[in-house]
């Protein structure tokens, strides 16, 4: 393929500028529309969205190839893509990436109702010229990424915890990559939900907040295991209102009060979710936004892949260490517990759990703190190990992918938001106490 190559030009296709697609129809008679949206697939492939059923699409399945005169919105430079049809996916990753940027440029063009992706058309590029112009001169060169990578390398080989891990990304995507609002959610694979983990630049933590896999930005990228992005604000219900919804409410038979609020942004112009992968499994999510339009591109896309394929790989190796720690002997709790007793409730049908009335958290986690505070009530016990906590049938943990370390950090920082008088120390690697400061008196229901 002659002329710059497709990675050179991935800037004209944010969808900032339209693009102009010409077909021929099988007698050889032209036809020009404009499209909405060009999308990058690789170095050899676009996709177009196919949204109506009309000339343009009569005429590439009568004939193939096509040319797409594309505008670069940085220098007004033109380019034009030599393309040849080759199949139409109307499910699965890419579909659904186009699916969630076309919602947000529809609700920038003011064209919810107009604009439905039915299908994602793929193409081979064939060739790409330069169109003869005075463009302006290319802005420098964005600086600082591949810093930035490195950053988040050396922060992460350098934990020893995943709160230490969850901590390096966060830092670093808000240091060196300039993105402020920024959440890690873990995945609850029997559950078919994540869980916050780790936020930053939020006034609430969120820590324990839900979102149903395939709900949201967050949810389809998790689902689809594909990086979802979207440079406009968008009004449609998948990507925003439904996805600030909780979980719960659509969970009839769940209490409301069990509900965390979701810490995102009110208005968020610009949204990217990115799956954490290790060995081919999903483990969660990172996900940034901005308040502002066309905040992250293709290079932010490409950093926070890495960094979450960093992240993914640090936390198996940090749970397997873990596993690795001979089981500790059990310990009788110090005497100290003193002031008002501390009502823990624990619900059944959910495993949620109230401590004076105020809820705190629920499912494995749930179930975790309440085998704790049983054990440390009926027999005194402080210490703990994760292993005993793996091999204890009645928490429902997983039995290959069981996010313990996840859920431990959940917990512990659920506990941390209520109060001083309840809390999880790590006391080595696999091990942690139990502190309770008031005297405990447990409940069911």
């Amino acid at each position: 393929m002659s002329g710059p190559a497709l990675a050179d030009i991935r800037a004209c296709l944010e969808g900032v500028i339209p693009a102009v697609l010409a077909t021929c129809d099988a007698g050889g008679v032209p036809n020009v529309a404009y499209i909405s949206q060009v999308f990058h697939v690789d170095d050899r492939h676009v996709a177009l969205s196919f949204q109506f059923f009309n000339k343009t699409r009569q005429n590439i399945l009568a004939n193939p190839r096509a040319t797409v005169l594309l505008i670069d919105p940085r220098t007004a430079g033109y380019f034009r893509l030599h393309i040849r049809y080759l199949r139409t996916e109307s499910a699965g990753p890419l579909f659904e990436r186009m699916a969630a940027q076309l919602a947000g440029i529809a609700s920038h063009t003011g064209m919810e109702k107009v604009f439905r992706l039915l299908g994602s058309d793929v193409y081979e590029v064939e060739a790409i010229e330069n169109v003869p112009g005075e463009p302006l001169p290319p802005p420098p060169a964005r600086a600082g990424q591949l810093a930035a990578l490195r950053l988040a390398s050396e922060r992460l080989a350098r934990s020893t915890t995943l709160g230490d891990a969850l901590n390096a990304v966060l830092a670093t995507l808000n240091d060196a990559l300039g993105m402020r609002h920024a959440l890690i959610l873990m995945h609850d694979e029997p559950g078919q939900r994540l869980y916050t983990v780790a936020s930053s630049g939020y006034p609430t933590s969120g820590v324990g907040s839900e979102i149903r896999v395939g709900q949201g930005v967050i949810g389809v990228a998790a689902r689809e295991r594909t990086p979802v992005r979207i440079m406009h604000m968008t009004n449609a219900a998948l990507y925003s209102q439904a996805m600030r919804s909780s979980f719960e409410r659509d969970q009839p038979d769940l209490e409301p009060v069990t509900d965390i609020p979701y810490p995102g942004l009110a208005q968020p112009h610009s949204q990217m979710a990115v799956p954490i992968l290790s060995a081919g499994r999903l483990l969660g999510v990172v996900f940034v936004e901005s308040p502002q339009d066309l905040q992250f591109g293709y290079e932010d896309e490409d950093a926070l892949v890495a960094i979450a394929g960093h992240l993914g790989a640090t936390i198996d190796l940090l749970q397997s260490c873990a596993e690795a720690e001979p089981e500790p002997g059990t310990a009788v709790a110090p005497a100290g517990s003193r002031g008002a007793t501390l009502q823990m409730r624990r619900f059944r049908a959910n495993d949620s759990v109230f401590l004076d009335d105020q809820y705190l958290i629920k499912g494995v986690a749930g179930a975790i703190l309440w085998k704790l505070a049983s054990d440390h009530v009926q027999q005194g016990r402080t210490e703990f190990s994760n292993r005993e906590l793996r091999l204890d049938p009645s928490l429902g943990l997983p039995d290959v992918t069981d996010n313990l370390e996840a859920r431990l950090l959940l917990l512990q920082r659920r506990l941390q938001e209520h109060g001083p008088h309840l809390r999880i120390e790590k006391t080595g690697r696999g091990r942690f106490r139990l502190a309770v400061a008031r005297p405990l008196a447990l409940a069911e229901a």
